[in-house]
C-alpha cells in the first residue's frame, strides 16, 4: 500500500511541512515521486518513519537518528527491543514520580506524613532514572557498566547536606565557567580554576579513586560530541563546549607534568 505525502501525514500525526524536512535531509526519502509531483512512500519508509517517531520520543536528535538508521549494521528487531526497554524504564521513572507526588499531596492535606528523609530519597531516585534514561547509554559505552552503578550508588546514598554542597559547587562553576568563556582564553587562570572545580564536582559523582586525567578529557569531548551536552553548556555561553574541553585539556596537560 502507498501513501501520499498528506495521508501519510494525517495517518501518523505529524505535519507535511515535516515531511518534507525530513526529505530534504535526507532522513526520510519517498520511495517515488508521482507524475503530478506528490511525495509517495510505501511500506518501507512507513517502518523507517516509525523508527524515527520513536527515536525523537527518546529524545535523540534528528543528526543523531540519521546516523543510526544510516549505519549498515542497524538491526531493526533489536532496535525495537532497545525501545522497549527505555520506555519500562522511563515508566518506571514515570511511576516512581506519580508514587512521590500522590505521597507529597497527601502529606500536604495532612492524610499522610512525608519525612524530608523521604522526599530527598524520592528525589534521588528520580535523578538516577532520569539520567539513565537520557544518558545512559552513552555513558555505559564510553565509561563501563561498573562504574556507572557505583556511580548511582554513590549518589543513591548522598546525604541532602552533600547534595547542597554539589549544588552551590555547580553554580559556582557554572558562574566561572561563563565568565572565562568571556575571556577567551582557554589557558587563563580563571578558566584552569574553573577545571578544577569541574574536576572537584565529578568526584561527588564518579566512585572513589576513578577519577583519571583520560577520562576526564574523555568526559569534556562527548560534552562537544553529544547535542544534548552540548545543548546544556551552550545555555551558559555559545561556545561554551568547545571552551571547557580545551581547557580540560591543558588542565590535564599540566596535571601529567
Amino acid at each position: 500500500m502507498e501513501y501520499t505525502i498528506n495521508s501519510l501525514a494525517k495517518m501518523s500525526g505529524i505535519s507535511s511541512r515535516t515531511l518534507r524536512h525530513y526529505d530534504d535531509i535526507e532522513l526520510l526519502k519517498p520511495s517515488r515521486i508521482s507524475s503530478t509531483k506528490y511525495r509517495i512512500y510505501g511500506q518501507k519508509e512507513i517502518d523507517k518513519l516509525q523508527q524515527i517517531l520513536f527515536y525523537k520520543e527518546l529524545g535523540l536528535g534528528l543528526s543523531d537518528i540519521k546516523k543510526i538508521l544510516d549505519n549498515s549494521s542497524f538491526d531493526a528487531q533489536e532496535a525495537m527491543e532497545k525501545h522497549l526497554m527505555e520506555l519500562e524504564s522511563k515508566q518506571k521513572q514515570i511511576d516512581q514520580l506519580i508514587l512521590n507526588v500522590n505521597k507529597t499531596i497527601k502529606s500536604l492535606k495532612g492524610e499522610e506524613e512525608m519525612s524530608n528523609k523521604e522526599k530527598f530519597e524520592g528525589f534521588k531516585k528520580n535523578m538516577i532514572e532520569a539520567n539513565e534514561q537520557k544518558y545512559g547509554k552513552e555513558i555505559r559505552e564510553k565509561f563501563g557498566n561498573d562504574v556507572i552503578e557505583e556511580s548511582n550508588q554513590k549518589l543513591a546514598q548522598m546525604t541532602q547536606e552533600e547534595y547542597q554542597d554539589i549544588e552551590k559547587l555547580a553554580k559556582e562553576l557554572n558562574l566561572k565557567l561563563k565568565d572565562a568563556v568571556a575571556t577567551g582564553n582557554p589557558r587563563g587562570d580563571l578558566a584552569q580554576e574553573v577545571c578544577e572545580l569541574h574536576r572537584r564536582w565529578l568526584t561527588f559523582y564518579w566512585p572513589k579513586d576513578t577519577y583519571t586525567k583520560e577520562a576526564h578529557q574523555g568526559l569534556a569531548e562527548m560534552y562537544c560530541q553529544d547535542e544534548r551536552f552540548k545543548e546544556y553548556y551552550e545555555k551558559i555561553a555559545p561556545g561554551t563546549a568547545e571552551f571547557l574541553n580545551e581547557a580540560i585539556k591543558i588542565y590535564c596537560m599540566k596535571r601529567s607534568e
